[in-house]
């Protein structure tokens, strides 16, 4: 009899387990973020988590420190866990398309935040526009400036795209407004090598007298590099971050192109949730951006 007791008190046990498990399943969201060691996607995530509090899911965020691997280890994770629906800002447009496939293999819904995927089936893709961002850079920098402007393009991460596509809406923008690109290299969306790239680019390009840089971390190096160097320049970035806005007050930034991170955030877990509740989710949710300058 004490055996059986045991038992059937392991038995209980076991099918608690398993009912709290399919309760904290049925009530999670996720969200894996590129990288939280950029204040950009701090923001975004603090924007979804107080989304998810205010519609009563809880949110697991994973930080794949840039890694495509570390992405993919975070999805399996996921899946493993059993989330509702998988919230993912892409280390690599392309690269996401693994984990973006596992996830569709366990029938977890996946939108994508702030950058796209080039594979895989996703719900939505939750973004400003970020090629009419690029547009609005050149126009600002030619209001400014005039055709004369001879202009350094500080890019993104390779194989991102919001790093395309700023780029591409920067040059439509530059032959529009007839901007000279004197150059344009990576430096990964990262302050450090934001300050280092311009730094080298200046030497051979000594004529610039602007510089777009596709994330304010980008912008926020160069205007080091440009005291270093002695420059005076037009420094734009994008994002509108409130460092970048802040440094744009003191006239330190000319201007940044705002996203809106906290909105891009919590229009994710919005969305999820409205998937989860058989409502219809467009396939594209523009964020509105505007020019902050000084």
């Amino acid at each position: 009899m004490k055996f059986l007791n045991m038992a059937m008190k392991a038995s209980v046990l076991s099918l608690s387990l398993t009912l709290v498990n399919s309760a904290f399943a049925q009530d999670t969201l996720a969200m894996v973020v590129s990288t939280l060691n950029n204040p950009f996607f701090v923001t975004m995530k603090e924007g979804a988590e107080a989304k998810a509090q205010e519609l009563g899911y809880r949110l697991i965020v994973l930080d794949s420190q840039n890694d495509p691997s570390k992405e993919l280890a975070n999805v399996e994770d996921l899946v493993v866990r059993g989330v509702k629906a998988i919230l993912i800002n892409p280390t690599d447009s392309d690269a996401v398309a693994n984990a973006i496939r596992l996830a569709n293999s366990s029938n977890i819904p996946v939108m994508t935040l702030d950058r796209g995927a080039n594979n895989g089936k996703t719900v939505s893709h939750i973004a400003s526009d970020n090629m009419a961002g690029g547009k609005l850079a050149a126009e600002f920098i030619f209001q400014r400036l005039g055709a004369d402007a001879k202009v350094i393009q500080l890019e993104g991460i390779a194989g991102t795209s919001a790093a395309r596509e700023r780029g591409e809406g920067f040059k439509l923008g530059a032959i529009e407004h007839k901007l000279t690109i004197l150059a344009s290299q990576p430096a990964d969306f990262d302050r450090t090598k934001g300050l280092n790239v311009l730094e080298n680019l200046l030497i051979s390009n000594r004529d610039a007298n602007a510089v777009f840089a596709q994330n304010d971390e980008m912008a926020l190096g160069a205007v080091r590099a440009a005291q270093a160097a002695g420059k005076s320049l037009l420094i734009v970035g994008f994002d509108g971050t409130e460092e970048g806005i802040a440094m744009v007050k003191r006239k330190r930034l000319a201007a940044t192109i705002a996203q809106q991170p906290e909105l891009i955030g919590a229009l994710g877990v919005e969305s999820a949730d409205k998937l989860l509740k058989g409502q219809t989710v467009e396939a594209f949710i523009p964020v509105p951006l505007k020019v902050i300058s000084q």
